[in-house]
């Protein structure tokens, strides 16, 4: 089994990537996209979303990290992935699966799961540009509005070329909402022969389990899960107990050292509002922290908070 940290925008940047991978358990981590419109992107582009190219692109504890890219234009995607396997992407993974009406507007994302010729088309010339060692994956949902076209863009990314294919179980029209229809991946697998990472609504090792089952894939992709619960994925592939509230505040404790000496640091209290949003799901005790948390606008006074 397999476990990779999805991409999160705006969330799982390198300094997240970076605690999440100490706590063990992943295999691979997909950054934040890379936006990709009409022109060949500076190399300063790459190493600000994904800062290991410069640490061989692995994690500080020896997790690869692949750089993944959004947009609509073949040729320019196609020189793009070029450029950052040059600086060290093991691989490149594409986005067909942002929800986002930003992204949306400007055919990013998942709006292009209407266009299977599309998808079919940028594949096709990011697998013909980047050396055959090289890994092309993608991310698609079901649908954007619905699940009709879902087997045709699954043929068509096969057809294309990529190495493989990550599936989060819901349309853009889903958005985040439970549950994830699993089920479906187990269809398009009778659709392809590449392998398939299944992602959606996986919060506990009971969640993996029935998703396997479900999707017939051994091989999953986790995000806010592992948000709300940091051990996750060790839960999953290890059978570790999940980390305690007690554990989980050390582990907030660390992550607050990174977040506030980083260039980042000025965001350190939304950031870790941010993630007590998900850290609820998991921990009652999170719940009863935050109320007093979320008046707290000074980084000292949440860490030393944290640190009770």
């Amino acid at each position: 089994m397999k476990i990779v940290l999805a991409p999160m925008e705006g969330v799982v940047d390198h300094l997240m990537r970076d605690m999440l991978t100490r706590v063990g358990g992943f295999d691979l981590c997909i950054t934040e996209f890379v936006r990709v419109v009409e022109q060949l992107l500076p190399a300063k582009t790459f190493y600000r979303l994904c800062p290991e190219l410069r640490n061989g692109a692995v994690t500080s504890s020896g997790v690869p990290v692949r750089v993944q890219l959004l947009g609509q234009h073949p040729q320019w995607l196609a020189e793009n992935a070029v450029r950052a396997v040059e600086l060290g992407s093991p691989g490149i993974d594409l986005n067909f699966g942002c929800p986002a009406k930003t992204v949306n507007k400007s055919r990013g994302g998942a709006v292009l799961l209407k266009e299977p010729e599309t998808l079919y088309q940028i594949i096709k010339a990011v697998r013909d540009a980047v050396p055959k060692d090289q890994p092309v994956s993608a991310k698609i949902r079901l649908g954007f509005d619905d699940t009709s076209l879902v087997l045709e863009n699954a043929d068509a990314i096969t057809q294309a070329g990529a190495d493989l294919l990550t599936v989060h179980a819901r349309t853009k029209a889903d958005g985040y909402r439970p549950p994830a229809y699993w089920e479906w991946i187990a269809k398009i697998k009778e659709v392809t022969d590449i392998p398939i990472i299944a992602n959606g609504e996986i919060w506990n090792a009971e969640d993996a389990l029935l998703c396997q089952q479900r999707s017939g894939c051994q091989n999953l992709m986790i995000g806010r899960g592992a948000l709300a619960m940091p051990n996750l994925a060790q839960t999953i592939k290890n059978n570790h107990a999940p980390m305690s509230w007690q554990q989980t505040k050390e582990l907030l404790v660390s992550y607050s050292g990174y977040e506030i000496y980083s260039d980042k640091g000025r965001y350190y209290p939304n950031r870790i509002k941010q993630w007590f949003n998900y850290l609820k799901r998991q921990y009652p005790e999170a719940e009863a922290m935050f109320v007093e948390l979320r008046k707290l606008k000074n980084a000292d006074d949440i860490v030393r908070m944290l640190a009770t």
